[in-house]
């Protein structure tokens, strides 16, 4: 129970395939308590209540969050603050980008307002919720630079798409670079307040946003031949790690990104 006595606010949960719903289950499974965000809309928030409620928690705390819009994270992050105390842990695993450009060789076709799209949900997006929930956050860590044990937790979710060319991985690959980034950039700032900003970069999981990806059974495919682990990752590995993120565990970790995809990114073929 590594997590007693902390809550943490997931932002992504779609379903019981996603990486965030896997993030809550082992963070629930540790101790956590849990509060989400889920898009605008009857239809989407059913959804991402049915997911939760999977986990068995029961009449869970859900708020509606545009992320590409300031009044709809203003409004959410104003709800959480009214709701709990305390902000130990911050999950981002929310990325789009429009499928039709999402295969490969559709790359150089990417008009100007898709490209802007990805990287306003995808890696803006995390800069603009850890500002608004900058307070909480180091309120909720404790102890300042040099002490306070792990402090606060900030975690995003990428891809090796980020570092080297996925065919069809695209415009969101640039997104992710730009994401990791971001957060090496957040680790900085907040530091010295004691609040770490990592990321996860997950190996290929079959969700709604993977696949919208072109070439992704190839994908798997190769990865399950290949990987150091001869197997393609599961939601659960990249929950523990999640876990070891956000307890004190990781105390001395921040800025980094962590690779949980079955060793696949050590390979040069």
């Amino acid at each position: 129970m590594l997590l007693t006595d902390r809550t943490a606010l997931i932002v992504g949960v779609a379903n019981e395939r996603s990486y965030a719903w896997h993030i809550a289950k082992s963070l629930k499974e540790h101790g956590a308590r849990l509060a989400f965000t889920h898009l605008p809309g009857d239809k989407n928030e059913h959804r991402t209540r049915r997911a939760v409620e999977a986990l068995g928690i029961a009449s869970p705390w859900l708020v509606p969050m545009d992320v590409s819009k300031d009044s709809d994270i203003d409004a959410a992050m104003t709800r959480y603050a009214e709701s709990f105390q305390s902000l130990h842990v911050l999950v981002h695993s929310i990325a789009f980008a429009d499928r039709d450009y999402l295969a490969p060789g559709k790359f150089i076709d990417t008009p100007r307002h898709v490209y802007l799209a990805a990287l306003d949900v995808s890696a803006y997006s995390l800069l603009a919720i850890t500002r608004r929930a900058k307070d909480m956050l180091v309120r909720s860590a404790g102890g300042g630079a040099g002490g306070g044990g792990g402090g606060a937790s900030v975690m995003a979710m990428s891809y090796y798409g980020g570092e080297k060319v996925v065919p069809g991985y695209n415009v969101m690959g640039v997104a992710k670079a730009a994401l990791e980034s971001t957060a090496r950039y957040l680790a900085w700032e907040l530091g010295p307040h004691n609040v770490r900003v990592n990321v996860i970069s997950g190996g290929y999981l079959r969700t709604l946003a993977s696949s919208a990806v072109g070439g992704a059974d190839a994908v798997t495919d190769h990865v399950a031949k290949n990987a150091p682990l001869r197997r393609n990752v599961e939601g659960a590995d990249v929950g523990k790690t999640a876990v070891y993120l956000a307890s004190d565990l990781s105390s001395g970790v921040s800025g980094e990104t962590v690779f949980v995809d079955c060793g696949i990114n050590t390979l040069g073929l």
